[in-house]
């Protein structure tokens, strides 16, 4: 019997048991993950940007966890010397009818905290990214890059040096509550814990269902693709370069991404995943396919962004058209100049009535707290995540 069991080793998840363990040392916990290590999926595959906070609704959680949770990062990875860069960012104008929407984002910037934002006019633009187009702009001094992979393995060794069981290739298949308990049946065994966190991501839902909870939601898989560029064509791309989100569409747009490890990514599109893991377009699940299909949120959201759906599937299949968006931002960039990339999946909450949650959603009840929505900025803000989730599971106790 464990004090607590956490569904799930992403990045989420090994904050959360991180920060129970921080807060009550003497709290026993097990983490239980149904891949074959830490961070295979939405942390995994992420364009590694250490989010600033700049987007988000001012007192939504995302707002609030991002800034927060940007702080604690911050001071784990040099604790623990992990290397970061805060190389800065460019949010982009590329005409005069974003330019409102530019002023609205930097303004939200400043209500949410951010120092130091600068306006840069087209000649300014250039001293930061000579390549890039663009009338009006914002430059951001605190985004940066890291590999969030290198963030789970510190905290994975961390944890296992305080006592923290982290059992792989455990899928969870059911879980009974029995009175002050609960037992989760894996693939494999079972466990027991007084308390049960689910961070499972693209199946966070799933697993809820599983608790005495059950919100109303469905995830839906949006699969984002990325080009590279060539290393003839980095030169075009210094740093980090955004356009100015479509308010109209729930997603950034393509954009430019210098990593760590030297690549710089080109994207991503947003399209429909065939399956929750479908990370090429030939990935099919026909039955979470069917699922997400017959959900009416997303029949709803179908009907309400078709038009945008259809560009971005579009570009997913055509080489010619990615270039062209990107040549938005950057008109020198060629097809030529691109190869394939990676993708990572999006897990998007879908409410029954249309609604694609645009905050962190937490649920709780006395033996069970279901993380039911967790997309970007969700690794900037894991730490703050984890603190919010610890304080709640320590009353409990």
């Amino acid at each position: 019997m464990k004090d607590v069991l956490v569904i799930g080793g992403g990045i989420v998840g090994l904050s959360t048991a991180w920060q129970i363990k921080q807060q009550s040392p003497n709290l026993s916990i097990t983490i239980l993950e149904k891949e074959a290590g830490a961070a295979q999926h939405q942390t995994g595959n992420n364009s590694g940007v250490i989010h600033s906070g700049l987007y988000y609704k001012p007192g939504s959680l995302k707002a609030l966890n991002c800034i927060k949770g940007y702080d604690l990062m911050l001071d784990f990875c040099r604790k623990e010397d992990i290397d970061f860069d805060l190389c800065g960012k460019v949010v982009v104008a590329t005409n005069d009818h974003e330019v409102p929407y530019l002023e609205t984002l930097f303004a939200r910037g400043e209500e949410n905290g951010l120092a130091n934002m600068q306006w840069l006019n087209t000649e300014e633009i250039k001293e930061h990214e000579p390549y890039v187009h663009g009338v009006k702009g914002i430059y951001v001094p605190q985004t940066g890059i890291i590999d969030y992979k290198q963030v789970c393995k510190k905290l994975e060794s961390n944890l296992q040096e305080s006592g923290v069981l982290i059992y792989y290739n455990q899928q969870v298949r059911k879980i009974n509550h029995m009175g002050t308990s609960s037992r989760v049946f894996t693939s494999t065994s079972e466990y027991d814990g007084k308390l049960v966190v689910n961070c499972a991501g693209l199946y966070s839902d799933k697993v809820s269902k599983m608790t005495p909870l059950k919100p109303d939601l469905k995830i839906v898989p949006f699969r984002g693709e990325y080009y590279q560029l060539k290393e003839s064509s980095k030169h075009l791309v210094k740093n980090l370069i955004y356009p100015v989100p479509d308010p109209n569409f729930p997603f950034l747009g393509v954009h430019f991404t210098r990593m760590m490890n030297g690549r710089v990514e080109a994207g991503p599109n947003a399209v429909l995943a065939f399956a929750r893991e479908g990370y090429t377009k030939f990935d099919i699940n026909v039955s979470e396919l069917l699922e997400t299909l017959a959900w009416p949120g997303f029949q709803k959201v179908a009907m309400k962004y078709w038009k945008t759906g259809f560009g971005e599937m579009y570009r997913s299949f055509s080489k010619g058209a990615f270039t062209k968006a990107l040549q938005n931002l950057i008109p020198d960039i060629r097809e030529s100049d691109l190869e394939p990339g990676g993708a990572g999946v999006r897990a998007q909450a879908c409410d029954r009535s249309g609604g694609l949650l645009d905050d962190f959603h937490i649920l709780e009840s006395d033996h069970f707290v279901n993380v039911c929505n967790a997309p970007s900025p969700a690794a900037t803000s894991s730490l703050a995540i984890g603190d919010e989730i610890a304080s709640r599971v320590i009353k409990r106790f």
